[in-house]
This record gives C-alpha cells, sequence and structure tokens, in this order.
C-alpha cells in the first residue's frame, strides 16, 4: 500500500522541479516569430498528470503556479511579470491543467488503461493510446493558454485585442509542442517500465 503514495510523492517532486527549472533559467519558453515566446512549462503538469492522476497533476500545477508568482515577485525579468503577482493569474489557472489532461487522457485511453504510473502496459490499441497522449498534450496546454490570458485580459493587463492576437499565434502552437513532448515522455517511461518488469520505486513496497 505504501508504494502508491511514495511513487507519486516522487513523481510530483521530480516534475515539479523540472518545471520549476524550466521557468528559473528561461528553457522553457522557446523563441518564436515577432519577438514572442512558446512555453513548455505547462509539460511537467501533464505530463505527471497522464502517469499519477488528477491529484498529483494539480499538485505539480500548483507548485508550477507559486514558484511563477514568486519569480514574478521576486526577480521580475520583464514588465509582463507584474501581472503573474496577482494569483489569479499565476496560480489558478496552473490547477486545472492536471486534472483536464489526466480527464482527456483517460476518456479516450479508456478503462483498460492505468492510472498509476503505467508500467504495465496499457491494454488498448497502441493508435487510441498515442491518440490519448496527445489529447492531453493539447487539452493541457489549451487550458494554460486560455485560462492565463483571459484572467489577464479580465484583470485588464492586456486589451482583448492582443490577447486574442497572442493565443490565435502562439496557443496552437504550444499546444503541438506540448502533444508531442507528451507522446515521447510517457511513450518512452512506459517503454522503459515495460522492459523492466517493475519498478525501482516498487522496490519499497518489499
Amino acid at each position: 500500500m505504501a508504494v502508491l503514495p511514495v511513487r507519486k510523492i516522487a513523481v510530483a517532486g521530480v516534475l515539479s522541479a523540472i518545471a520549476i527549472v524550466l521557468g528559473v533559467t528561461r528553457l522553457g519558453f522557446i523563441p518564436w516569430f515577432s519577438g514572442a515566446s512558446v512555453t513548455i512549462l505547462q509539460v511537467p503538469v501533464i505530463v505527471g498528470a497522464v502517469l499519477e492522476g488528477p491529484l498529483v497533476g494539480f499538485v505539480i500545477g500548483l507548485l508550477f503556479g507559486l514558484s511563477s508568482l514568486l519569480q514574478a515577485a521576486i526577480a521580475p525579468t520583464g514588465p509582463v511579470d507584474v501581472a503573474f503577482t496577482n494569483p489569479f493569474i499565476s496560480v489558478v489557472p496552473r490547477l486545472l491543467i492536471g486534472p483536464v489532461s489526466w480527464l482527456l487522457y483517460r476518456l479516450i485511453a479508456g478503462r483498460f488503461a492505468t492510472s498509476s504510473a503505467g508500467l504495465d502496459k496499457p491494454k488498448i490499441h497502441p493508435v487510441r493510446y498515442s491518440a490519448s497522449l496527445i489529447a492531453a498534450g493539447l487539452g493541457g496546454s489549451l487550458t494554460n493558454t486560455i485560462l492565463v490570458l483571459s484572467a489577464l485580459g479580465i484583470f485588464g493587463f492586456f486589451p482583448w485585442s492582443l490577447i486574442f492576437t497572442v493565443a490565435i499565434g502562439n496557443g496552437p502552437v504550444e499546444a503541438a509542442v506540448s502533444a508531442v513532448i507528451t507522446l515521447i515522455v510517457v511513450s518512452v517511461y512506459t517503454g522503459i517500465g515495460n522492459s523492466l518488469g517493475k519498478a525501482k520505486l516498487s522496490k519499497l513496497e518489499e
């Protein structure tokens, strides 16, 4: 019984650290057209939710959001960061990335897909499994984009015309990149787990 909490804590910790490092080092921002950047900061949240369920995704999203808020308050890198000192912009939208990603993954994968770390080979067709991972990546990323941009508009930080332009220009690209990374990372992780037959962390159960 102890193995599941330990594994979930470990996965949440590692992926939260990755999300924070990507944000602090700016490695999570890929240069795009017109000086804009495509962010992949939401990917660890999506991967965590797919591997370990909505609660883990929620926790990673919370830590991701809090780190974004603290960085904006303590070490801002530009005028836009001022907006992210508002928790309704930096934190609240990130709480929903994981649950939405997990829900889409489960809906498409169906009841045969495991909601654990995926170390048991999913008993579904590979195409369906891949589609479920892609949907999780797309949905999680779009959740982040739509909610953050909507909050920026609601609180009056940017005009809606600009927000719409950013959403159209960045949203689809970020979603596509997130979907590809999610597919690759989860597939590799589950593949390694299947080849080993047993996760190293599961030894804690013995």
